[in-house]
Order: C-alpha cells, then structure tokens, then sequence
C-alpha cells in the first residue's frame, strides 16, 4: 500500500500534526473544562493539592481522531474503530462533568465494543502463545466475541485505572503506543503503524500540560479513549494471523495498567466489595507509601513500561530462544516489581501499625 519512503514520511507528519493539534488544543480545552465546572477538587483519595481541571482527553481525542481522518486510509475496521472512540469520549467527558455509575460506564464500553465488532474488528484467531510450539494460530470459534468485549473493556478500565498520578497514564500509554507501533513495523501493518503514530503524537502533545505538577487532567474522556483505542487498534493488525507475533506482545505492551487492574479487581471481589469501589491501593499509590514522590513513582513506572515494551519488541523476532528468553526476563521482573512493592509494602505497613501501637500502650500504661 505504502512505499517504505513514504510510509515513514507519513508517520513522521502524522505523529507530528497529532502533536501540534493537542499541544494547541489543550488550553482551550483546560479553559471549556474550568467554565462548566469539570474540576478535580483536592480529597483523601486525590493526590492533587489544589483543584484542577479534567477534560484534556478531549485534546487527545482531537488530536487522534483529526489525524487519523488526514493519514489513515477509512477502511470499514478503522471507522469502526473511529466510531468506537466518539462513543467512548462522549461518555467519558459526561461522566468528567456529572460523575456517571460505574455500571452505566461498563456499559457504554460494552456498547463501544460491539461498534468495532459490527465492523470487523474482532478475535477469530490468536497467535499460540508457545513460542516453541509449531501451531502458530489457535482458532477460538464462538469464544471470539466474549474475547473481544474482555479484552476492550479490561483494556479500556486499565488505562483508566491507573491514571492517578501526574503525567503516569499518558506516559504509560505513549510507551504501549510505541512499542505496538515498532511491531506493526516489523510485521508491515502500514495502516496499524500510522494510527499508532498519530495516538503517539496526540500523547506527546498532552504531556507538557500533564507531567507534575499537572495543568490539567486527561480525565476519563481520556483515559478510558486510550484504553479504548490501544485495545482495539492491537486486534487490527498484532493479533491476527501473524506467525512471528504472539498474544503477549500487546499484552506486554500494556502489561503495567493490565496487571494493576487485575490485581484491583480481585482484591475488592475478595474484600466482598464491588470491583468498581475506589481504593488507595493501586501501583502508585503503593510506590507513594514506600516514600517515592510522585516524579519518581512515575519515572519507575515508565521504566518499568520501556523494559516490558522492549520484551515486546523482542518477542516479535523469529528467534524462539530470544523470545523463551524474554518471557523468563518479563517474569523475572514482574516477581521482583510484586515483591519489593506489594511484599514489602505490605511489610512496611504492617511495621508502621505496631509501631504505632506500641507507642500508643506505652502511653497509656505511663498515664
């Protein structure tokens, strides 16, 4: 479809009016959000001090979608997944003014879903995730449609999930972006290459006004649009009949916001609460007790984000023994990001408590 020439002319102008359109966009955006109230106010569960406005995933959104109108030929999947996105976006900018219930948002997502699912954005197959094996693709008959609504809906929550920090989810899913983008690279996916670029850019271009301390908020019309557009613009073209490509390599790509939201999920449903009952007990806020500042709980996390994409990028080589290798790498660090943050968290914690105890019965007793 593309020339090599110009497919990286393309990327490279497609990532970077993205850019320039949110990068511009934001300040209106931050003034619309300021003039109808949609406002972060400061609270226990806030990690912000003063109130700050929501709503800049409208910029991204903007810069995203317009770009894609400009570079991305309109095939019946990717309109599905344009579609897709204003449904999300419109949902997430009411539930940024009037705070929508949690189900009502699952909803929509669900709704969101089935648009990119009527227009041919769905699992059939996946790549058969033993590197070793030489059945390359598995077929998954009627599991294809649960599958897909799964993994858009963990996708979408995921990102949105983790967008507690300054600067940390538009980071996050920069990173993702660009690691699926360097895959659909080296699998020749030109259309899949310049969606990611121009979602790529549109996150750049949002940064300045995010990173600590932030100007402005994405929101959930962010958030949860690039939770959205991550999860369906990876079934497009990395998990479909591709031998050399496995189902861990978007999975690793957004292996950060995914685990953090399966770890919440089972750990409210195992406390008898609601998997959407709010929490301070995400990475983040986690790496917060542990006396990190929000800059350097972020940073770790992109760190953290590169290493797992650079896995990604790797696994998509022929090589099954760099690919074994990597897999073990991914592991081998998720155990140790486990360990020193939630083991040893839960220790500090637990250490702080009988502390604070003991100097409480101490007390008492010299009364």
């Amino acid at each position: 479809m593309f020339s090599n020439m110009d497919l990286w002319i393309k990327l490279i102008l497609a990532s970077l009016v993205a850019y320039l359109i949110c990068f511009a966009v934001t300040p209106a955006v931050k003034r619309f959000a300021e003039m109808i109230g949609a406002v972060d106010q400061p609270s226990e569960r806030r990690v912000n001090k003063v109130p700050v406005p929501r709503m800049g995933g409208l910029a991204i959104f903007l810069g995203f979608v317009l770009t894609a109108l400009l570079f991305v030929p309109l095939s019946t999947q990717v309109t599905g997944i344009l579609l897709g996105a204003v449904v999300i976006a419109v949902m997430g900018a009411v539930d940024d003014i009037v705070s929508l219930n949690p189900w009502i948002k699952l909803a929509g997502q669900i709704v969101a879903a089935i648009v990119v699912i009527r227009c041919g954005v769905v699992f059939s197959a996946i790549s058969n995730p033993n590197p070793l094996s030489e059945v390359t693709t598995i077929e998954i008959g009627w599991l294809s449609l649960p599958l897909t609504i799964l993994w858009i809906v963990a996708c979408t929550n995921a990102v949105n999930l983790i967008d507690g920090l300054d600067g940390l989810a538009v980071g996050v899913s920069a990173i993702s972006s660009l690691t699926m983008l360097v895959v659909s690279l080296i699998v020749s996916e030109p259309v899949v290459s310049l969606l990611l670029a121009a979602l790529t850019g549109a996150c750049l271009g949002f940064m300045p006004y995010n990173l600590n301390p932030a100007k402005i908020f994405m929101g959930d019309v962010g958030s949860q649009m690039l939770g959205f557009v991550l999860a369906t613009v990876s079934m497009l073209g990395l998990i479909k009949f591709h031998a050399i490509i496995t189902f861990l390599v978007p999975f690793l790509a957004l292996a950060l916001p995914l685990a953090d939201t399966i770890f919440a999920f089972f750990r409210r449903i195992l406390r008898g609460q609601s998997p959407f009952h709010p929490d301070r007990e995400h990475l983040h806020h986690r790496l917060l007790a542990l006396g990190l500042s929000q800059k350097q709980a972020v940073a770790l996390m992109y760190g953290i984000s590169a290493v797992l994409g650079l896995f990604a990028v790797l696994i998509a080589g022929k090589d099954p023994g760099l690919r074994v290798l990597c897999l073990v790498l991914a592991f081998a660090v998720s155990i140790t990001v486990w360990y020193v943050v939630f083991r040893r968290n839960s220790n500090l914690q637990l250490f702080r408590r009988n502390k604070e105890e003991n100097e409480k019965t101490k007390q008492s007793e010299e009364q």
